[in-house]
């Protein structure tokens, strides 16, 4: 029988060090909001990041979440909340702080309440903010050591930033995340000039809703929904169009959607990519469990902030480390 919880809410902003650009504008601070789950015993943390493109807003999110607080004090647990919420960044808070509830609650982390093998660290991307070419390729060379850079396009003059970026860093795997940014008149070149530079990976090369584009031209790399793909329902589409789906948490809303996302994209033959928002290690730690099946990671949310949280995950170079228990799961 489920217990009745308690719900506490906190909406925290988190400088960014510098800015965050990509083709849709900047931003100088990250936005969170926490939703915490208590029994009167144990406590379990979740946090998400409202998404304008997607509708929501940070007052909005946080109103859809502490709707909820009569239905969890009468009960409802983490598969009631499935259906009692829509995918989203909301429910993605919930949907974790459940889950780091039901770890704590049972002393079993959530690897193993999931059914999944202990997490291992991982290869994260380090992303490079859409700008002039010049400045890129002076971000570029900072973080010319790092395994794997992520590189903001999807702008006027994309051509002149990848082949800057990939001779102020030439010994980095590089993958493109154009935001939606290109169109059916400019995604030919845009792409031979990203196979020129040994791109591994174009990610949501055009709006969503123009994806049938895609499917009748030849692809010279893999190219990865990332708007156009939320949960399950929405793989249905991307067959012949892409080569692969970003999965992240705050769109499919939650690690229990996104698991199961994962493992339907498996079985689609999609080859996964993990993604996040800009925000603290309390978002990057469900998405570590993911991240496990993953051809390419990217949860370098804390590193693009100023500062992250007490108790944030290890990275070192650019190597991810799974969360500890007292952070979450």
């Amino acid at each position: 029988m489920s217990l009745p919880l308690t719900l506490a809410t906190a909406v925290e902003r988190w400088p960014i060090a510098g800015s965050f650009g990509i083709s849709r504008g900047s931003k100088t601070e990250a936005v969170v909001v926490v939703a915490a789950l208590s029994d009167g015993k144990n406590r379990g943390r979740g946090e998400c990041v409202p998404y304008a493109r997607y509708g929501e807003s940070v007052d909005g999110v946080l109103a859809q979440i502490n709707a909820m607080r009569t239905q969890l004090a009468g009960g409802l647990d983490r598969r009631g909340l499935q259906g009692a919420m829509p995918p989203g960044a909301a429910r993605n808070a919930l949907d974790c702080a459940f889950w780091d509830l039901e770890a704590k609650r049972s002393g079993r982390p959530v690897h193993e309440l999931a059914g999944l093998s202990a997490p291992r660290a991982l290869t994260t991307a380090y992303t490079i903010s859409l700008g002039a070419p010049a400045d890129m390729a002076k971000a570029a060379e900072k973080s010319a050591n790092r395994a794997l850079l992520k590189v903001k396009l999807g702008a006027e003059g994309d051509i002149a930033r990848i082949a800057a970026v990939r001779s102020a860093a030439p010994g980095a795997t590089l993958i493109v995340d154009a935001n939606e940014g290109w169109s059916e008149h400019n995604i030919t070149a845009n792409l031979e000039a990203c196979a020129k530079a040994g791109v591994a990976l174009i990610e949501q090369p055009l709006p969503e809703g123009q994806d049938e584009v895609l499917a009748g031209m030849q692809r010279p790399i893999p190219v990865c929904a990332d708007e156009s793909v939320h949960d399950r329902p929405s793989l249905a589409g991307l067959a012949g169009k892409y080569d692969a789906v970003n999965i992240k948490l705050d769109k499919a809303g939650g690690l229990t959607e996104a698991l199961a996302v994962a493992a339907e994209s498996q079985r689609q033959n999609f080859a996964i990519m993990v993604g996040c928002m800009v925000a603290t290690s309390l978002a990057m730690a469900p998405a570590m469990l993911i991240a496990q099946a993953a051809r390419f990671v990217d949860l370098d949310g804390p590193l693009l902030l100023s500062k992250d949280r007490a108790g944030g995950l290890l990275y070192v170079d650019s190597l991810i480390y799974p969360p500890s228990r007292s952070l979450w799961g």
